[in-house]
């Protein structure tokens, strides 16, 4: 991440892709390389070998097959719980203008789809790990559970455009709509930063 650049994080719960799921994802990703004659046993290491373009459609291509199934909203949803919901927004907001600017936000029933600029890409991975540890502690109290509520590593992307960013925008008001949620359903708060 390049320091004081706009980034599109989303972040998801333990439950909400199943693992045999991300098991087919990754044999689909070696496939995807063994049919451009990349033989690699580990597929990060095998898109490096992509060019640019080859590399840009092999990202949409999984990352759109994640969104698609982080919007069926399977596992437990506990964000659909108003009260989940209302815990992540206030504190994706609580340092808003202090350690960071949040930009626009999805708080959908399995994932968090944000927009937000830091300074520095360490403080971005920081700030995350914050906002997860402490709503996974309020959450798990509320419905009396233990252990793990959100998935180790948020994904994260670097806003290269005015184009992608308004796309991104578009995208968060409309994740609702594409997942077939009600009001009620999901907390959108959409930012009154100018970026």
């Amino acid at each position: 991440m390049q320091d004081g650049t706009i980034t599109f994080i989303t972040m998801r719960l333990a439950d909400s892709i199943p693992e045999e799921v991300i098991l087919r994802w990754e044999r689909e990703r070696l496939e995807y390389l063994r049919s451009r004659g990349i033989e690699s046993a580990d597929w990060r290491d095998g898109r490096l070998e992509l060019t640019g373009t080859e590399r840009s459609k092999f990202d949409r291509h999984f990352h759109r097959l994640r969104e698609d199934e982080l919007d069926t909203c399977r596992g437990a949803c506990q964000l659909r719980d108003v009260t989940a919901a209302e815990t992540v927004a206030d504190s994706l907001l609580h340092f808003d203008e202090d350690r960071y600017l949040m930009g626009d936000f999805i708080v959908m029933p399995n994932h968090v789809h944000l927009l937000a600029v830091f300074p520095t890409g360490d403080l971005m991975r920081k700030q995350c790990y914050s906002w997860m540890k402490y709503t996974a502690t309020l959450i798990n109290r509320f419905n009396g559970d233990r252990g793990t509520l959100w998935q180790e590593e948020p994904f994260d992307h670097l806003v290269r455009s005015e184009e992608q960013l308004t796309y991104l925008r578009n995208y968060i008001a409309q994740n609702p709509t594409k997942a077939g949620l009600k009001p009620g359903e999901y907390h959108y708060r959409q930012s009154t930063h100018p970026f």
